[in-house]
């Protein structure tokens, strides 16, 4: 290992090393429980990131900051959050017919009309629900694709990660330490009338693009809009929830590419289409949205995200 993996980093790893090989080994009900007693008592101990979720989560639905709602509702997303990580450790052993049996959909036709048609697709979604789950749906029903993931650490938590994802028939590539060539790999699988899913409500950097979200501006990534507009892919906002024991994926119209404008006020335009399609889906599910980061700009500190 590096010199700069901190002992929790190791310490991460080790965790989900051991939880890919020992939770699909026992049985379902009792691991969720654990899950979700971990889940509460993270909840319970209010620290930085359950305080930032419930502060999202108040801007998103309204209610009043230090409420009993608010704080259930928190509640209810860390067990959403803690499900994720319950779920993909058993997911590889799962059969792709349950997958697909277990997933509600809206909107598949979407996909599968535009693939059909020769053209490329963008798929482009919040951090909601169980973004892997829905991957190997997607995989399942003949539309295997290729995603971006952030380069974790330690590198064996990374490593783990991307096998565990190419394991579910994923192409992955590493946001940071690759051959920098990402956006045209992107753009030729897209060219080629392949599928390309993207997390896409959150980039603060200086390549992000300004949005009006719940009220507020933030900044997400050019990337799902200007392939669109470079490759002329469908944009297709996809919203992926959990639904009791199983899921729900919503996969929305294609976002029209304006006739007008520069390129970069058609990225612009996209990205805004984007903001309100994930809009109404986070209000429609609050709890299985994922946001435990800083996300608008007025919540950063003077100078950053700029």
């Amino acid at each position: 290992m590096s010199g700069d993996t901190s002992f929790g980093d190791r310490i991460v790893a080790a965790g989900f090393a051991a939880g890919w090989k020992l939770v699909p080994l026992l049985p379902e009900r009792p691991t969720a429980a654990v899950f979700r007693f971990l889940a509460d008592r993270v909840w319970a101990r209010h620290g930085k990131s359950v305080a930032r979720l419930e502060s999202n989560l108040a801007r998103v639905t309204g209610l009043e900051p230090g409420s009993r709602e608010l704080s259930e509702l928190t509640r209810a997303g860390m067990r959403s959050y803690f499900r994720y990580f319950h779920e993909i450790f058993r997911l590889p052993r799962m059969s792709g017919t349950e997958i697909v049996r277990r997933t509600r959909v809206v909107g598949a036709e979407h996909i599968h009309d535009t693939v059909a048609a020769g053209r490329g697709v963008v798929l482009a979604l919040p951090h909601m629900g169980n973004w892997d789950q829905a991957g190997a749906w997607l995989v399942n029903v003949g539309h295997p694709f290729t995603t971006v993931a952030e380069r974790l650490k330690p590198e064996s938590l990374f490593r783990r990660y991307v096998a565990f994802r190419e394991g579910l028939g994923m192409e992955v590539l590493p946001l940071t330490g690759g051959d920098g060539h990402n956006f045209a790999t992107l753009a030729l699988r897209v060219r080629r009338g392949g599928v390309v899913c993207l997390p896409a409500e959150r980039d603060l950097t200086k390549t992000g693009v300004e949005v009006r979200f719940f009220g507020a501006t933030t900044k997400m990534p050019a990337g799902p809009p200007l392939l669109a507009v470079q490759t002329g892919a469908a944009l297709l906002p996809a919203i992926v929830h959990f639904d009791g024991d199983d899921w729900g994926i919503h996969i929305q119209e294609e976002l029209p590419v304006p006739a007008e404008g520069t390129r970069q006020d058609k990225v612009k335009a996209l990205a805004q289409g984007l903001a309100d399609a994930f809009e109404k889906g986070i209000a429609e599910h609050p709890e299985d949205w994922h946001m435990l980061q800083r996300l608008w700009l007025d919540d950063l500190p003077p100078g950053a995200g700029r």
